[in-house]
């Protein structure tokens, strides 16, 4: 299994010194529906307290435009009826200004949503980390041609891969009883055959995986929990490295782990 590489420690450490001393990039971290926003301000906190990004932003849809105050850094984008993301213009052409786009999840179930962040997906041509029920969200849609997009990833658990897996007619089958060979073997054919990246956690791994090639950072030697790895500040630091170490996925996100 040449393809898999396990990591006890940072190999990566000289990373560090690429993060800049002045705010350099752009970076828009988008999510959330009128009932439930928490998690894409904190996460977006995270990015602002901890790395110098000279332009970012929080995208909410405009049904909390009269319950926030006006920020600076907040755009308010075309919503449903229900509070949600809509599909529009002003949406996609919001996705294609920046340098990295971070999505935060949260985006409540329904068909109109699912269509306008599949879209997203299937035209974005910037590097877009796909996080939490977002991977959910786009399987319930035809997601094949999203997957033929180079620039998404997806930081998924084990059940939402699984259900991307079948939602595409995959011939492997994912199972959370399955031994972390078994997953990695299954990880690397998958991202051979499409070229997005997967980040999951497995057997006491994250696993990080692109064309496949398949990486593995335990999580005990991680700031992070099996509850907490979902959470968001671990996706603003994979966010932040990759926006700083462009076209080196594997890389960034195993540094930006430990």
């Amino acid at each position: 299994m040449d393809y898999f590489h396990k990591y006890e420690t940072n190999p990566f450490t000289e990373l560090a010194w690429n993060i800049p001393d002045q705010k350099r990039g752009s970076l828009l971290v988008l999510g959330g529906n009128a009932q439930s926003f928490q998690n894409v301000i904190k996460t977006a906190e995270t990015l602002e307290k901890n790395f110098p990004i000279e332009n970012l932003k929080v995208a909410l849809p405009e049904r909390l435009k009269n319950t926030l105050p006006p920020l600076d850094n907040l755009i308010f984008l075309p919503a449903t009826d229900t509070g949600s993301f809509a599909e529009s213009d002003t949406l996609n052409e919001t996705i294609r200004t920046f340098d990295f786009n971070l999505f935060t999840g949260d985006f409540s179930k329904n068909n109109i949503t699912a269509r306008a962040i599949t879209k997203i997906c299937e035209i974005t041509e910037k590097p877009t980390l796909l996080t939490r029920d977002t991977t959910d969200l786009v399987s319930s849609t035809n997601p094949e041609r999203i997957l033929m997009n180079e620039n998404l990833c997806f930081f998924t658990s084990i059940a939402s891969l699984k259900k991307l897996l079948q939602s595409v007619y995959y011939p492997k089958v994912i199972l959370l009883s399955q031994p972390l060979v078994q997953i990695a073997e299954t990880l690397h054919k998958f991202t051979l055959s499409y070229p997005v990246s997967i980040i999951t956690f497995h057997a006491g791994q994250i696993l990080i995986a692109k064309n496949g090639n398949v990486s593995a950072v335990p999580i005990e030697k991680t700031a992070y929990s099996p509850i907490t790895l979902l959470m968001g500040d671990a996706a603003a630091k994979i966010a932040a490295f990759n926006l700083y170490n462009p076209n080196n996925f594997e890389k960034a996100t195993v540094a930006a782990l430990f």
